[in-house]
């Protein structure tokens, strides 16, 4: 006799085989995260580097508006005219930008990551070898077996039953035919 906690060596195969196809998805999926990585930070530079250009072209138009402003002061205080209103008009949120930067993207560590990931994987990896387990156990095998069995003669029975039942139709069928002639 056999001790329950014995496991078939095709069964310790396959867990092998899927905790080594779960260390290579593991190595795949932490590469394409790297790469992925590094492109996000490439188009971070990027765009911070386009900002500061465009904040030194926003500061230049500002300073020619302003220049423009005066001079169109003294214009005017020269023809007599006096300026009513030189506000300054903000049309975009560029300046609330500026001073509130923008809040940090939680992320999780690459080792936490991985970790996280092995884990679920090995849970998930320990039931389904616990369900093989258990399904492939002699009782469940010996229960589906004599289920079967029992399903084979209730139809084999229905069966009988259907072709009796067809034969005396059948042959009311003709005796009526018979009659009728």
């Amino acid at each position: 006799m056999t001790s329950l906690l014995v496991v078939p060596a095709w069964t310790a195969v396959l867990a092998a085989l899927c905790v080594a196809a779960l260390a290579v998805t593991t190595v795949l999926l932490a590469r394409s995260l790297r790469a992925a990585r590094a492109r996000a930070d490439q188009l971070l530079g990027s765009a911070a580097t386009d900002t500061e250009a465009l904040r030194t072209e926003l500061e230049q138009l500002e300073e020619q508006l302003a220049g423009l402003q005066r001079e169109a002061g003294e214009r005017a205080g020269s023809a007599g005219v006096k300026v009513v209103d030189a506000g300054e008009y903000v049309i975009t949120e560029l300046a609330e930008r500026r001073r509130s930067p923008l809040p940090a993207v939680p992320t999780v560590p690459a080792p936490v990551f991985v970790d996280i990931v092995l884990r679920e994987s090995l849970i998930r990896t320990a039931s389904l070898a616990a369900g093989l387990r258990r399904a492939l156990a002699p009782e469940v095998r010996h229960r589906i077996r004599s289920e079967m069995k029992r399903e084979v003669k209730r139809a084999r029975k229905q069966r009988k039953t259907d072709l009796r039942n067809a034969r005396r139709e059948w042959e009311a069928r003709q005796r009526a035919a018979v009659d009728a002639a």
